[in-house]
């Protein structure tokens, strides 16, 4: 009963049939999914999903639920319409059923909404399947696509496919195949791709000549071109099939409003209005589109005038937000009618949330609100954020290459005092319209601007001054004379618009300036001279500080390598008289007394070694204990110097002379050690402790010396143990006399 209520129309009733069933079976699929089909006929959209979800839930490998779940939401959300689709398809796969067209198609579409074009193209192919469309965009059949883009003008040719047909293949489109062959050709239009789009859409026309739609995007083609007239014929191609079509209708008046045709084009919107009772709110906002319009043209003949078009444009404007809230275009609308009223806080707002709005959409492409926004920026004097509007939309719809774009920075930067920036952005402007003579005159009077800034002023400043910014300045005041001398002869041609008496006035200027100009270029050079000789003098003031600098620099080294040199010969000259020294005694004494005076040496060590016991491990020594030890050593040293006495009384006599030799080796030591210490040699304590050593390598060479000299050191021995008496009597009187110091090392 209820699905026949259902098929009747009677939802009311079968929604009552239905929750009966639905309060016995709480988990029946099937009637879950009839309730949620009743709850989206009702406009209940989230009963319907809340219904449908638990319907995929309980069985989730009803490949329709997720069907229904999907078309559910791809009006509000179409991720989630994405994943229930691509589940249904995986289903039906796997179950080896047939993906339906309407799935696939489904798929295509959102993918192609958000941009992905690669795998909405893959959609659409998987949905069409084999057929003529393949042929035709394949590379093999690329003859016909030459063939197709030669006949671009003519869109409603179609002896492509008559010449396709006459060559064997048969052209076959399905009806159930055509809205996806049509939103494939729509996605190759996305792409730039309009020859292989404006085949698919003949094709389309082809097979079904009352395709509207394909008229109208044929149209679009040709208008993208520039090519009106083509555009409204198409146009008026698809009004013989539908007179009353509202999308044809408003596509034409815009056609007819771009055409200059005013009239027209108000007879077309109100029609197109009328054709929906008002409800096409395209149709509506053409009509407040058409009132703005008609406000900018009025301005200076009927101010009344432009103040009733702008009211009634709000107005319709404000009746497009009304029906549809989110309608941006409308928004924009509204936005420029305030912005023309002065409220320019209110309009920012307003196209501020467009551009956000439509930023999240592929397929809301505005331009127009970024404009707007600048101009807004503009108005308030915010020049730097106009500019950064400006160079945005320029870059991210226009690809640098629009020319009014162009004008509307140099207006800006000429505003902002930038007027070479300004002058900048005009030539790139002249080079996309070279034709565009309102480009040539705004650049000459911005370089007239920018060289009568400086030229003008009685005080300028320092980098005004300079002579490269005044022949830069004189030198694009030149250029200005040039670009208005040559719109002065276009002017007898008719070329533009310009009156040939304002543009001559501009000349006189620009040759007084040039005039005035001379002044200032003998300023600068005497400026620039000045400034050159104080940087002359500057420069040659810091040469002579370096050369100074680096004279007392080498004067410096040369006294330190003098003073070094003079150190080293000083110590190289007492090292080669120590050699000397130490050669002299060597080649002077024999081995048998070098022999016994290494034994007086190690008696000696010995009682040294005894004394230093004494003093414990303070090694501290007095002057008579330092006499003592030298006065042995010089005994010891005198034996070199002396013959072997022949007797015993020779020997006795030999002690005087010992005295007078000691002497003069004490003062041979004195002075080299004077000269060691001169070079930083001497160290007291490092000759005490080195003597042992020296005295063990004189036993070593004493003992090397042959054994014949034996009766000299008996004769040798005696001599010493007459001197061992007398540095006895020494001994006693140095502890007498220093006794104190004894018991202080103690």
């Amino acid at each position: 009963l209820g699905q026949v209520q259902l098929k009747l129309g009677d939802f009311r009733s079968a929604l009552t049939n239905f929750e009966k069933v639905l309060e016995i079976y709480p988990d029946n699929c099937e009637t879950l999914k009839a309730l949620g089909h009743i709850y989206v006929q009702l406009g209940q959209i989230e009963k319907a999903q809340e219904l449908l979800r638990k319907a995929a839930k309980i069985d989730p490998r009803d490949a329709q639920a997720f069907i229904d779940l999907g078309e559910l939401l791809i009006s509000s959300d179409t991720g989630a319409a994405l994943d229930a689709f691509k589940t249904a398809r995986t289903l039906l796969k796997k179950a080896g059923e047939e993906v339906p067209i309407e799935v696939l198609n489904n798929i295509g579409v959102i993918h192609f909404e958000k941009g992905e074009f690669e795998s909405a193209h893959q959609s659409f192919k998987d949905a069409l399947g084999d057929g003529i469309w393949l042929t035709l965009l394949d590379s093999k059949t690329k003859t016909y696509v030459i063939d197709a883009s030669a006949s671009m003008l003519q869109f409603k040719d179609m002896q492509l496919f008559h010449r396709f047909e006459n060559d064997g293949n048969h052209v076959e489109l399905p009806w159930n195949k055509v809205t996806v062959l049509f939103n494939l050709a729509r996605l190759l239009e996305q792409i730039h791709d309009t020859v292989a789009a404006s085949v698919l859409y003949r094709l389309i026309l082809f097979k079904y000549q009352d395709y509207v739609d394909a008229y109208l995007r044929l149209a679009a083609i040709a208008k993208a071109r520039n090519n009106l007239q083509l555009s409204i014929e198409l146009v008026n191609e698809a009004l013989k099939v539908n007179g009353k079509y509202p999308n044809a209708l408003s596509m034409l008046g815009d056609l007819e409003l771009k055409n200059d045709d005013w009239v027209k084009a108000k007879e077309t919107f109100r029609a197109a209005s009328d054709a929906t009772d008002g409800k096409d709110s395209y149709a509506t906002l053409s009509l407040g589109n058409w009132n703005y319009f008609a406000a900018l043209r009025n301005e200076k003949r009927a101010p009344k005038l432009e103040a009733t078009h702008l009211e009634k444009a709000k107005e319709l404007y404000t009746r497009v937000i009304v029906q549809h809230t989110s309608n941006l275009y409308a928004a924009n609308g509204a936005g420029v009618v305030l912005a023309e009223k002065g409220q320019f806080d209110v309009s920012k707002d307003l196209f501020t949330q467009v551009q956000e709005a439509a930023s999240g959409s592929v397929f809301v492409q505005m331009p127009d609100v970024w404009i707007n926004l600048a101009h807004v920026y503009f108005a308030q004097g915010n020049f730097a954020l106009a500019m950064k509007m400006y160079q945005n939309c320029l870059r991210k719809f226009y690809y640098n290459t629009d020319a009014q774009i162009l004008l509307y920075l140099a207006r800006t930067h000429y505003e902002a005092e930038q007027w070479q920036d300004c002058k900048k952005s005009l030539l790139r402007a002249i080079h996309l319209a070279p034709s565009n003579y309102t480009l040539r005159f705004d650049a000459g009077v911005a370089m007239q601007k920018f060289s009568a800034s400086t030229l003008q002023k009685t005080r300028r400043t320092a980098d005004e001054v300079w002579h490269d910014n005044t022949v830069l300045r004189v030198a694009e005041l030149e250029n200005a004379v040039r670009v208005f001398s040559h719109l002065s002869a276009a002017s007898n041609l008719h070329l533009h618009g310009f009156d040939e008496k304002k543009i001559n006035t501009h000349v006189e200027y620009c040759k007084h300036l040039l005039d005035a100009a001379k002044i200032h270029r003998e300023a600068a050079e005497r400026e620039e001279q000045q400034n050159r000789q104080r940087q002359e003098a500057a420069r040659q003031a810091a040469l002579a500080e370096e050369a100074r600098r680096k004279a007392e620099e080498q004067k410096k080294y040369l006294l330190e390598k003098r003073k070094l040199e003079d150190e080293q010969k000083r110590l190289r000259q007492q090292e080669e008289h120590f050699q000397r020294v130490k050669e002299q005694w060597r080649s002077s004494t024999p081995a048998s007394k070098r022999r016994e005076r290494s034994e007086n040496d190690d008696d000696e060590v010995g009682h040294s070694e005894k004394r230093r016991r004494k003093g414990g491990k303070r090694r501290k020594k007095d002057k008579s204990s330092r006499s003592h030890y030298e006065t042995e050593y010089a005994e010891a040293d005198m034996m070199d110097y002396r013959e072997e006495p022949e007797d015993e009384d020779a020997s006795m006599n030999y002690r005087e002379p010992i005295g007078q030799m000691n002497d003069q080796d004490d003062d041979v030591e004195e002075n080299a050690n004077d000269r060691l210490a001169a070079a930083g040699l001497e160290d007291s304590d490092v000759d005490d402790e080195m003597a042992p050593s020296i005295t063990a390598a004189r036993r070593r060479r004493a003992l090397s010396e042959s054994d014949d000299d034996e009766p000299f050191e008996r004769q040798l021995r005696d001599n010493t143990d007459e001197l061992q008496d007398s540095d006895g009597e020494l001994r006693e009187n140095d502890h007498k006399s220093n006794g104190g110091a004894a018991l202080d090392d103690d």
